[in-house]
């Protein structure tokens, strides 16, 4: 069974605060003449389900086209945090991981917000971004649009994550999965020099 897990890139999709907003707008459309419809959209690079590339929070660090699409293909484990309240700690997630999980997608949310924005998001704390990597994980995914919360000026949790070499998405849907095994397919376009990219994220049931 498949789940997507992206959110739909649409007009009205919310925006980070101050981000560029997404716009699609018809190029050419069919009649006389004209045999094909072709459009043209601007966005941000964090336009709903994305992945991070690490010179989004280090100024040395990769661009999206730079990483290893390796990351974003495998199996992964989504678990549950919605008890947590304005942060999520390894308390919440350790004893919930398989031994051998190497990507986590956390849930805080009962419904992930797509229709408008949510400015109270829960972070992840940079201790359980420390504590998932010493247990081999690779990759965090996130249901909110930051492992930091809105107004970090800190961005502790993505410190953590470029210092242990982690992958991050973030903005995925993840209301209808049930918690559990799958394997994760969220490859990011290669877009040379960009500092992240929208995802089309899937789970596969194994």
């Amino acid at each position: 069974m498949l789940y997507d897990i992206s959110q739909t890139l649409r007009n009205d999709l919310p925006v980070w605060p101050g981000d560029t907003r997404f716009d699609l707008r018809r190029t050419w459309a069919m009649g006389p003449g004209v045999p094909v419809n072709v459009s043209a959209f601007t966005l941000s690079t964090h336009s709903g389900s994305h992945a991070d590339a690490p010179f989004h929070y280090d100024a040395d660090g990769i661009a999206i086209d730079a990483v290893d699409p390796d990351i974003y293909l495998g199996p992964a484990q989504v678990v549950d945090a919605r008890h947590a309240r304005g942060i999520v700690t390894a308390e919440h997630i350790l004893p919930q991981l398989r031994p051998d999980t190497t990507r986590v997608l956390i849930r805080t949310y009962e419904q992930a917000p797509q229709q408008k924005w949510d400015d109270d998001f829960i972070a992840v704390a940079a201790s359980l971004v420390d504590a998932l990597a010493a247990r081999g994980v690779r990759l965090i995914g996130v249901d909110t649009p930051s492992l930091d919360a809105q107004d970090s000026k800190t961005m502790e949790a993505h410190l953590a994550v470029a210092r242990h070499g982690l992958a991050i998405l973030e903005g995925l849907v993840l209301d209808a999965v049930p918690f559990g095994a799958y394997e994760l397919i969220a490859l990011p376009l290669k877009i040379a020099g960009a500092d992240s990219s929208p995802v089309r994220a899937i789970l596969r049931s194994l």
